[in-house]
């Protein structure tokens, strides 16, 4: 179904038809930019009509945040590198949240999250189960003695990463004006993560 045209190589199944769809979503949001990209392009891109798009993809804003989500997981693997030596816990928690709200408005898919956020998904979806699940894995994963913080069970850290994430989400979605530069939202940031680490214990 609605495996015809696809440039003379139809997918062999509905997944691979939409991988393929949103790697094209992926790379004319590249090619033109956000604002600049249509269906139509995606469409044009595989050799395929919208019909067939609008089988795997009931709106163009699905289509949209689901090349968001794939471009947000390699956004993600990025921060895991960040904090997967860590030896000064406040300081690099602090090094990870500048890093996503100076990194995350330059992200061409994701800015389309935050401009294209009709519905407020993207803020829903900061705070959603999932998301918390992969930032609890990375930090357990890193070399940070939770329990010598008073982070004994999951739901103490989780706190914490909501604490975290919701900063995030008001610096992105509502930033100071003027701007903080890099030392000073570092050193904003140090004011507050430091007390909220400390606060498990």
């Amino acid at each position: 179904m609605g495996r015809k045209g696809w440039a003379g190589a139809p997918p062999r199944d509905d997944e691979e038809a939409r991988t393929r769809i949103i790697e094209a979503a992926l790379t004319c949001i590249e090619r033109h930019g956000p604002s600049q990209t249509s269906l139509s392009d995606v469409a044009d891109t595989l050799g395929i009509t919208r019909r067939t798009v609008y089988r795997y993809f009931a709106t163009t804003e699905d289509l949209f945040t689901a090349a968001a989500e794939v471009a947000l997981g390699g956004f993600v693997r990025r921060i895991e590198t960040i904090t997967a030596d860590i030896d000064d816990v406040a300081g690099q928690l602090v090094e990870v949240v500048a890093f996503i709200v100076e990194r995350l408005p330059e992200e061409p898919l994701l800015t389309l999250l935050l401009e294209n956020d009709r519905t407020n998904q993207f803020s829903r979806r900061m705070l959603s189960a999932p998301v918390i699940d992969r930032c609890r894995v990375i930090l357990r994963h890193s070399r940070i003695d939770w329990e010598g913080l008073g982070y004994v069970s999951d739901a103490d850290i989780d706190e914490l990463i909501e604490f975290l994430l919701r900063m995030i989400q008001s610096m992105v979605i509502a930033p100071p004006e003027p701007p903080r530069d890099s030392a000073a939202l570092r050193s904003y940031l140090h004011r507050w993560i430091g007390p909220a680490l400390t606060a498990g214990r």
